[in-house]
């Protein structure tokens, strides 16, 4: 199942909803073959990674790397790394140890619906599948060194100074009195837990370049853009846990407020985070802006798309 995508331009939305078929059927094809297939371990691994989800790391992978006339092949293979990553992510979260959640993208946790031990092999298994699939990119033509800076930033992102990192502040925050947190150190947890991937999207993006070298600013500036679409991913997320729906959302709404989890909602009033993510997206444009200005040779498709990623990420009502 390919999920629709509201609020876009009918060019761009045709260009998403292409997009979403082929990053599922190459989730598919990634996926063990054989005789796992036939295992309850392969069913666990399918159920988790694939017939959902917003794709949005996927999606800013293949929209970079279309401003940098990069490959599409080396792109869709560095944007499935990216959903295995994140899909591991989210079995991980999900668990009692973590999270407790037993509702994700609509349908019962991985942990409810084949139990905990299943769900840590699951997780572990879409970490080590993600990083053969970016290593794999060299028989497609990609350069070692590519690889190699690929995989680095994939690694840098979802290790400790990354999601893991993330998650374990959060932990440590939990049920931490407002007064005791502040804004900066509510951003740095989730630049980790939430940008980092978010960043490292479109740096994959940038990996699978042709070979040529790539202006700093103009690298450091894509490198932003990501940075505040990052925050905004998670200042959005918080604003629909407080005001949305299960339903709506296809996970449990209200838990960060039951866990008296420090949020942004929480810090600033619903309306200035809403007022900040509006910011943050206007940030994240004039980089994208700047970027094109020191750089004709960026093409008007992909940073088009790019654009109206970021409009999703602020707009979007899941």
């Amino acid at each position: 199942m390919v999920p629709s995508v509201p609020m876009l331009a009918a060019d761009h939305q045709a260009w998403v909803q292409t997009q979403l078929g082929l990053i599922e059927s190459a989730i598919a094809r990634a996926l063990p073959q054989g005789q796992l297939q036939a295992s309850r371990l392969f069913e666990a691994l399918a159920y988790a990674s694939l017939g959902g989800g917003k794709r949005i790391r996927a999606l800013l992978c293949l929209a970079s790397g279309e401003a940098l006339a990069a490959d599409p092949r080396h792109c869709l293979s560095a944007a499935v790394a990216l959903e295995l990553m994140h899909a591991y992510s989210l079995v991980h979260d999900d668990l009692p140890c973590m999270d407790n959640d037993v509702l994700r993208r609509g349908k019962p946790t991985v942990h409810v619906a084949f139990g905990e031990a299943t769900a840590m092999l699951v997780g572990d298994g879409l970490q080590a599948l993600a990083f053969e699939v970016l290593a794999s990119m060299h028989q497609s033509g990609l350069t070692a060194a590519q690889c190699v800076e690929a995989v680095a930033a994939l690694a840098r992102a979802s290790g400790p100074q990354g999601m893991v990192g993330g998650q374990a502040i959060d932990l440590a925050l939990l049920g931490t009195a407002p007064s005791f947190v502040d804004l900066a150190m509510l951003q740095g947890m989730h630049q980790m837990k939430t940008g980092a991937l978010i960043q490292a999207s479109v740096q994959l993006g940038i990996c699978c370049r042709e070979a040529s070298a790539l202006d700093p600013a103009v690298n450091g500036l894509l490198n932003q853009f990501a940075a505040h679409l990052g925050l905004a991913f998670q200042v959005i997320d918080d604003v629909l846990d407080d005001s949305s729906s299960t339903s709506a959302l296809g996970k449990t709404a209200g838990k960060d407020k039951a866990q008296h989890k420090p949020t942004y909602v929480s810090l600033m009033g619903l309306a200035q985070a809403q007022a900040l993510a509006l910011d943050l997206h206007r940030q994240a444009i004039a980089c994208l802006a700047e970027a094109g200005k020191l750089d004709s040779n960026l093409r008007a498709e992909g940073m088009g798309h790019l654009t109206a990623l970021a409009d999703l990420i602020v707009l979007r009502q899941h």
